[in-house]
């Protein structure tokens, strides 16, 4: 698990000393809350001296003067700038997704061992750009280091059983402290410009044996390790003045107070002059590779800056000012930077306060050289009681698991007796039962299908009789939906006087056509399907007195939307059936809201929709009430229509024809009854009589006879508007027995509903008895308004169902009305 952050030590390892200095976050400021400078009795590099016991007896001192919790402190050490490989390179432009695998390459070819024996980080440094996901104008760095150093480096701190999160190199800790504490004048990350890039400064981290030369302007980087260092200062003293190494360290110490300090500085002399040409020479190098740097000074670090005149003699010599530094700007912390110790030994803590930088998460740097397999073994480390509880846990689980299963199994094995009777007899009591009851079973099914083969044959020997009066039933309903004048009889000659061919509520079916339709969607189309919905609106419109304006609901935006959303909330036909087409005219027009297309939909339409006709069910003629829905007729629809009311020429029936032999009047057009025999003068769809044309008279029309020479003259045609027009409907053929069935069904569906109701209803004493009104007038709930139909027409009688239908190509009328043969057919 990872640890959270509260608190980071930063230990420098030197050759002199160890410097050890502890940081935390208090809002966004940096709190130096602890340090430590432990010197060792001896120099590492010194011949005499043992390093790995100095440095372990000095972290034993740092251990026994402060305290590292795991838990809360992180811990970042430094391994010497010489002992590491730093490259700094500029990929092309190029996805940041590839660039670990550009940075793998180069790494292969920059570091001169395989990469097996090393460890190795990059990071990409701060001034880049990133556009569209492409790394633009950026540098990457590539630390290195063998691998075997690095666990030299280890060795101490596992000795210690100190924790180590963070290796880093001293020069990369030195420039994540310049860049926070020093160079806080410069531009932003994104104002950054490599074309003018902020000036740089020199950091000179002069240590024991290596001098660590660090060049930034805070975005860019570069860095080498100079083998000079305060002990060639020492050296040079013992081989110039021959002395003692510890004396010589006491003299470079405390030069000043020497008794000739002259002499002193003559001896050191070369090593100034050696340092300052280096320092020169790796500054010309970098300003050879970087053009555009502009250098505005030297820092100096470490304690052997403290060496009498080795500032000044750098100032001079080098060409560049040196930049005064003396304490730490953006660290606070009174207890640490108010104590004397800190204070002599500031110059000596940069490495250690860029390492509380990086561990805080304040650093620009975050590179680390830790081995990746002491993370892996740490992190497994760090979730091994976690998993040792989770297999508990389970081992657990699967021990009450194992209890419970074997307790229920302990009481259904063979021998285990329940009541006297051991499971293995119940079971072989139950293999018998069974076998019984698949017996039964099997017994069963064979009769089921005998059953259905006696039942199929008995369809097939007397369902004929079901299927022949199908179209029987169909053509008496038919017949039932067309409308008559009231107090007419079918047949009745009525007189165009008394009842004028635009006032007869009548139409005339000039051909009946029919086609099988194996599924009947396909006929119902998104067209039939606007129809259908638009005739249910004026239909639910006339039960409420309401006349629809079809031409704002055919012709508007939100008209249509509603045709197309309500057509698909209606249900529409399934599987196969017939579609039934009905095609004719009338006259009824002179009022427009009962007449024309309205006339149709309040009559034969609404009746193909909801209504109901009694029709035979057995051989004594008991009559069962139908609805046209039981019958199998549903969607009615107005296929095609003439549009508005056209005049037409209809013949006087009451004048007499043409070519007559004397004493008898013209004839009129009779054609064969839909139900009626021939010659019948029974109403129906084409009913009336067979009257002759040309010399014969229609028995029930009156006509002039030739000694009459007062006769009215009466006109030879009328003038009236015709509406002609197109009905489609389905008819899915549904037997008379399958009818009764459904009828049955529903009868005792409703039988066990009242049941169930009556059972929970409260008693009737809890409820007060309520007394129905006995009103003779009241209409059933099902009763359609009056307006609904013309107030003059009325169902024409059903006719017997045993009439055979009349030829459905051929047009036909209505019904027996005085017209003209001819014209009144076409």
């Amino acid at each position: 698990m990872a640890k959270s952050i509260k608190r980071c030590w930063g230990i420098d390892i030197g050759q002199c000393a160890i410097k050890a200095l502890r940081c935390t976050i208090e809002g966004d400021q940096i709190v130096a809350d602890a340090f430590d400078y432990i010197e060792y009795p001896k120099i590492l590099s010194q011949p005499e001296a043992e390093p790995e016991l100095l440095i372990k007896e000095a972290l034993e001192t740092f251990l026994s003067r402060n305290e590292i919790s795991r838990r809360d402190d992180k811990v970042a050490i430094s391994v010497p700038g010489q002992s590491g490989l730093t490259k700094f390179f500029k990929p092309p432009p190029v996805d940041v997704k590839r660039l670990p695998d550009i940075c793998r390459f180069e790494a292969k070819q920059q570091i001169p061992f395989p990469l097996e024996e090393v460890i190795w980080d990059f990071q990409q440094l701060a001034g880049g750009q990133v556009i569209d996901g492409f790394a633009i104008d950026t540098e990457v760095g590539l630390f290195a280091m063998k691998r075997e150093q690095v666990h030299r480096a280890l060795r101490p701190f596992n000795t210690a059983d100190i924790q180590l999160d963070i290796v880093q190199l001293a020069p990369i800790s030195i420039y994540n402290f310049v860049t926070h504490d020093i160079l806080t004048d410069g531009p932003d990350e994104d104002m950054f410009d490599p074309d003018d890039p902020p000036e740089s400064i020199v950091v000179l981290a002069m240590g024991t044996d290596a001098t660590d030369l660090v060049v930034t302007n805070g975005f860019r980087m570069w860095q080498r390790s100079i083998p000079l260092g305060g002990n060639h200062f020492t050296k040079q003293l013992t081989k110039e003045l021959k002395l003692t190494f510890a004396k010589a360290e006491h003299l470079k110490r405390n030069a000043r107070q020497a008794e000739d300090p002259k002499t002193v500085f003559q001896a050191m002399r070369p090593i100034f002059n050696d340092l300052v040409t280096e320092v020169q020479r790796s500054i010309g190098f970098f300003q050879g590779i970087d053009r555009k740097a502009k250098i505005r000074g030297v820092v100096l670090l470490g304690n052997t800056v403290k060496l009498p005149g080795l500032q000044q003699y750098i100032s001079k010599n080098l060409g560049y000012d040196v930049l005064e530094f003396d304490s730490f700007k953006e660290l606070s912390g009174a207890s640490v930077i108010g104590s004397p110790q800190f204070s002599e030994n500031v110059l000596a803590y940069g490495v250690s306060y860029g390492l509380c930088l990086q561990g805080l998460g304040k650093a620009r740097l975050s590179t680390s050289l830790l081995p990746r397999e002491i993370l892996t073994k740490r992190a497994i480390k760090a979730k091994k009681p976690w998993a040792v509880a989770s297999v508990g846990a389970l081992l657990l689980a699967c021990s009450f698991n194992f209890f419970f299963h074997y307790n229920v199994w302990s009481k259904v094995k063979a021998d285990y007796q329940e009541g006297g009777v051991a499971w293995d007899v119940g079971e072989k009591k139950i293999v018998q039962v069974k076998g019984t009851s698949d017996g039964y079973i099997r017994e069963h099914g064979d009769k089921e299908a005998k059953q259905a083969f006696v039942r199929e044959i008995g369809e097939e020997v007397v369902g004929s009789g079901d299927r022949r009066l199908l179209w029987l039933e169909l053509m008496t309903a038919l017949n039932k939906s067309l409308p008559w004048p009231k107090g007419i009889q079918p047949g009745e000659y009525v007189d165009y006087k008394t009842l004028p061919m635009d006032e007869r509520p009548v139409l005339y079916i000039d051909y009946i056509e029919s086609e099988y339709f194996a599924d009947l969607p396909t006929w119902y189309t998104p067209r039939v399907a606007n129809q259908y919905f638009e005739f249910t609106r004026h239909l639910e419109a006339n039960r409420k007195g309401v006349v629809l304006d079809e031409t704002e609901l055919i012709e508007s935006t939100e008209g249509q939307d509603q045709l197309v959303a309500g057509a698909e909330a209606l249900p529409g036909p399934e599987g196969p059936g017939w579609v039934i087409e009905l095609s004719g005219h009338h006259y009824y027009n002179k009022d427009r809201q009962t007449g024309s297309l309205n006339f149709l939909r309040a009559t034969i339409m609404k009746f193909l929709e909801e209504g109901s006709i009694n029709l035979p069910i057995n051989a004594q003629g008991e009559l069962r009430t139908f609805t046209v829905k039981e019958l199998g007729i549903s969607h009615p629809i107005l296929a095609l229509n003439g549009g508005e009311p056209k005049k037409v020429r209809v013949p006087n029936p009451d004048v007499q024809a043409v070519g007559a032999d004397a004493g008898a009047g013209g004839g009129m057009y009779g054609g064969a009854g839909m139900y009626g025999g021939e010659g019948s003068d029974e109403g129906g769809i084409g009913g009336g009589g067979p009257g002759g044309y040309g010399g014969q008279m229609s028995p029930s029309r009156p006509a002039a006879g030739p000694g009459e020479e007062d006769a009215e003259v009466l006109p030879a045609f009328f003038e009236v508007k015709e509406t002609t027009f197109t009905i489609q409907f389905c008819w899915t053929e549904t037997t008379l027995s399958e009818r009764l069935a459904a009828q049955a069904e529903a009868a005792r569906l409703k039988k066990e509903a009242d049941e169930a109701a009556a059972a929970n209803a409260p008693p009737a004493d809890a409820v007060p008895e309520v007394v129905a009104p006995d009103d003779q007038n009241a209409l059933p709930a099902d009763a359609a308004p009056a307006d609904a139909v013309p107030a003059d027409a009325v169902p024409a009688d059903a006719v017997p169902a045993g009439a055979a239908p009349a030829e459905a190509a051929e047009p036909v009328e209505a019904v027996a009305e005085p017209v003209g043969a001819e014209e009144a057919g076409a």
